[in-house]
């Protein structure tokens, strides 16, 4: 098993940028060649994919985060990333990283808060 530990969030004004990091630790082979991606979850919606990144590091991004959202991978440290710049209210959220498609369980995610 796969264990996922999100930090990096916090309360930034509106244009600000944050990175999120997500440490795996536990079966690392798996993460290693799984497509890994950030998720959020905003008050009263449901959890939704924002990017997404291959083995091999290729990437895609929902509408409402391109050219503003990066996600990167160092395999050697386990790690994912997400540099997030241009933030809007609307990137209000609690941020989670999974595999795509998710393990069937989450980490304690992240607390981003964007203020306008």
């Amino acid at each position: 098993q796969v264990q996922l530990v999100e930090s990096g969030g916090g309360l930034v004004q509106a244009g600000g940028s944050l990175r999120l990091s997500c440490a795996a630790s536990g079966s690392i082979f798996n993460f290693r060649i799984n497509v890994m991606g950030w998720y959020r979850q905003a008050p009263g919606k449901q959890r939704e994919l924002v990017a997404a990144i291959t083995s091999a590091g290729n990437t895609n991004y929902d509408d409402s985060v391109k050219g503003r959202f990066t996600i990167s991978r160092d395999n050697y440290k386990n790690t994912v990333y997400l540099q997030m710049n241009s933030l809007k209210a609307e990137d209000t959220a609690v941020y989670y990283c999974n595999k795509v498609p998710d393990y069937g369980y989450w980490g304690q995610g992240t607390q981003v808060t964007v203020s306008s």
